[in-house]
């Protein structure tokens, strides 16, 4: 029997849908997913709680030497900065020893930061929808099901205006190069794609993870910024090291948008680590 697709990312009852599994990574990327899965043990060992895969590979749609690896580990205990180092050292190994991917992360939480009631609809969210489980205990079975509706979006990406000034000094701090630029314009493209997405999504009352999808989406109510976010979907899959995109992010769209999303949603609940 053919897979049901729920519509628009939706089950039945109107929740958001998981997406992604580890049956759909497509065979060229399998060695590299077992890889990461022995990577992530070895690294934290007991320590370890749970381990994701999110992104294109567990959607099926990531293309050879082209799409990230993207990984979430959750632990026991709080990660430390030298966790986080050895976390970007394990990346680096498999991205020189797998050309199938270009880049990626690997994302450092504990379990009681997944489950607080600050990250319930945010990085709980992403645990519960996002997230493909790769090792240990699936957190989504402590969390809620999710909604597309507005204080979804708040607490998902109602941070851009506080992001913008960092963003700043990263491209201020970054060589004019294309090696350098490319993974930034990748990063901060897909970032406000997103964020203009869930802008409209309670109204477009559903959820989806291709960009041109939200860049369409957003267009819909939209339309005098619809070409911008378009061009910034095409450059979340195919960067280029442009530093006038860039400018155009933190100047013009990026300050447009963050004031918008406020005007909608409202801000996001500050974090901890917003007032260091």
């Amino acid at each position: 029997m053919a897979e049901t697709v729920p519509l628009r990312g939706l089950d039945p009852q109107g929740y958001i849908a998981r997406e992604g599994s580890l049956a759909r990574v497509p065979h060229g990327f399998r060695p590299l997913v077992a890889a990461s899965r022995d990577g992530i043990l070895d690294l934290f060992g007991a320590r370890l709680h749970s381990a994701y895969l999110y992104g294109s590979i567990p959607r099926g749609t990531a293309r050879v030497g082209r799409s990230d690896l993207d990984l979430l580990a959750v632990l026991y205990d709080e990660p430390a900065e030298a966790d986080r180092a050895a976390a970007r050292a394990l990346l680096e190994a498999l991205d020189q020893g797998f050309p199938q991917i270009d880049g990626g992360g690997v994302l450092l939480s504990s379990r009681t930061r997944v489950l607080s009631d600050l990250e319930r609809y945010d990085l709980g969210f992403f645990v519960a929808c996002l997230c493909t489980p790769l090792l240990g205990e699936d957190l989504a079975e402590y969390l809620p099901r999710y909604r597309p509706d507005s204080l979804l979006a708040r607490e998902t990406n109602g941070e851009l205006a506080l992001l913008l000034p960092r963003w700043r000094a990263r491209i201020a701090e970054t060589a004019e190069t294309e090696e350098a630029l490319r993974p930034l314009v990748r990063s901060m493209s897909r970032h406000l794609v997103r964020t203009a997405f869930t802008l409209v999504m309670p109204r477009w009352n559903g959820w989806t993870s291709d960009l041109h999808e939200m860049a369409d989406a957003f267009a819909i109510h939209y339309p005098e910024r619809a070409e911008q976010v378009r061009t910034a979907a095409v450059r979340g899959y195919e960067p280029t090291g442009d530093a006038a995109a860039l400018a155009s992010y933190v100047d013009d769209v990026g300050p447009w948008l963050a004031d918008e999303y406020a005007r909608v949603h409202g801000i996001k609940a500050p974090r901890p680590e917003d007032a260091s």
